[in-house]
């Protein structure tokens, strides 16, 4: 497990397209960002952002779900100084700044939002949408998650000798157990990584459980400041 946390007083927080598609943590290299994490899904091989996604206010190229999980799938909002994560449907219409839909949401209220094997956001009825069912078995999961005073990027590892990763239901016990009172399951592919003090703290590895040096392409990054 990798957790790293920023203040929420202190912090900013935005989303940031990452195009052309490079890996983040080429991409933090060569803006100068010490502080990241890889956001949502990718469809493949366009590598079109899937989820919704706004930036500064204005709606960004994306595919958006397939309906009616466009509604329910949850999503974060950043901007004038404040985080929100929560169904896509209970947060505002319009962001004022940024947006990132991904899902499903993990934790809510300070408890596991998919206790007892739910899946209430339908990621395995459309895992076409996807490489693989991320719902089916445990895998490397990486999330975005408010506690009381911070905004946490937490990453399990997986696929590797020594790391068989988690399920979704396992991940969100995880979340819970570090405070969280909601928190955001994101891509944690071959391309899902967290930067910290530019560096990267995680370990992605491909289907075959290779070490990826670099991680794949991602499409857009959760950054902090």
């Amino acid at each position: 497990m990798h957790v790293v946390g920023y203040l929420l007083a202190s912090s900013h927080v935005r989303v940031v397209p990452l195009q052309p598609e490079t890996p983040l943590e080429e991409w933090c290299g060569e803006n100068g960002v010490p502080e990241a994490v890889s956001g949502g899904f990718a469809v493949k091989p366009e590598y079109v952002p899937l989820g919704e996604l706004w930036v500064d206010g204005a709606s960004a190229p994306h595919r958006p779900f397939r309906a009616p999980w466009s509604r329910q799938r949850a999503a974060l909002i950043a901007g004038n100084g404040s985080v929100s994560i929560d169904h896509r449907h209970r947060l505002p219409e319009r962001p004022e700044r940024d947006l990132l839909q991904a899902g499903p949401l993990l934790v809510r209220d300070g408890r596991s939002a998919i206790a007892g094997g739910d899946d209430p956001e339908g990621f395995s009825a459309t895992a076409e949408e996807f490489d693989e069912d991320i719902t089916a078995d445990r895998e490397p999961r990486l999330a975005v998650a408010l506690t009381a005073d911070a905004i946490l990027a937490v990453a399990a590892d997986g696929r590797g000798p020594d790391d068989a990763g988690l399920t979704l239901w396992e991940f969100a016990d995880v979340l819970v157990g570090l405070g969280a009172e909601r928190a955001l399951n994101l891509d944690a592919g071959s391309a899902g990584v967290i930067i910290s003090g530019g560096h990267r703290v995680n370990t992605p590895r491909d289907g075959e459980g290779a070490e990826m040096h670099p991680s794949s392409p991602a499409v857009n990054a959760i950054v902090f400041g």
